[in-house]
């Protein structure tokens, strides 16, 4: 089943799981961590607030998430410009101010936990986390990754797919775990790379499907900790 098509492209990009109805679950604060543009933070804003996350109206109630927190570790980053038009508070947590990872991690829990945050989002986050935050938030922390996992991870997935010559790319966003782009996938989207395809075709047909599948991943990790 084609998941946000694109008349342009010459073959559809194919989500698993395939399009289902929401899991209803009770309403999620969600603190998204992002280090650059920040497309995938305003896509899951619009989710939310379109309530395609979360479920439709049931029982008077609206069972929708709500993005409390963006914080950005790059000052002046495009993520930060879209948190101030969306109406959505932003912290900056610069990791050049911390001598380690653990600091900085010490310092994203402490920005969480006084978000009350229910889910953590990394969505473009370009810092490996440590332990330290993974057990945090367990089953709480979730990444979005631009290839089809565990193919091509860590840097430049894009770039690896191209040079490895594969015709089948994508995106997963998954369960964060200790090792670097690893743990738990809950979704995936397939995306073809097309003859004529270079860095940036690619990266755009893949970040479209990320943008599709990572509210989706959202609202499963809910009902995974309602379940």
């Amino acid at each position: 089943m084609p998941t946000d098509a694109d008349p342009s492209d010459s073959a559809l990009s194919v989500q698993w799981p395939l399009a289902q109805p929401w899991p209803l679950h009770p309403p999620q604060r969600l603190v998204v961590l992002a280090s650059g543009q920040g497309s995938n933070f305003e896509a899951l804003v619009a989710a939310c607030r379109s309530l395609s996350l979360g479920g439709q109206p049931h029982g008077g109630q609206r069972l929708a998430a709500q993005v409390v927190l963006l914080v950005v570790n790059n000052p002046g980053c495009g993520a930060e410009a879209r948190a101030a038009r969306l109406g959505i508070p932003c912290q900056l947590i610069n990791h050049r101010d911390h001598p380690s990872r653990a600091s900085l991690d010490d310092a994203l829990i402490a920005a969480c936990q006084q978000a009350q945050a229910d889910l953590v989002v990394m969505a473009g986050w370009m810092r490996i986390v440590t332990p330290l935050l993974v057990q945090a938030y367990p089953d709480r922390l979730l990444n979005i990754h631009p290839s089809l996992l565990p193919s091509f991870r860590g840097l430049d997935a894009v770039g690896q797919a191209l040079a490895a010559g594969v015709q089948l790319t994508g995106c997963t966003a998954h369960l964060v775990r200790p090792e670097v782009d690893a743990g738990p996938v809950l979704v995936q989207a397939a995306v073809p790379v097309l003859p004529g395809d270079d860095h940036s075709s690619l990266s755009a047909r893949i970040q479209r499907q990320e943008h599709a599948i990572l509210p989706l991943a959202v609202a499963l990790a809910a009902a995974r900790l309602a379940g």
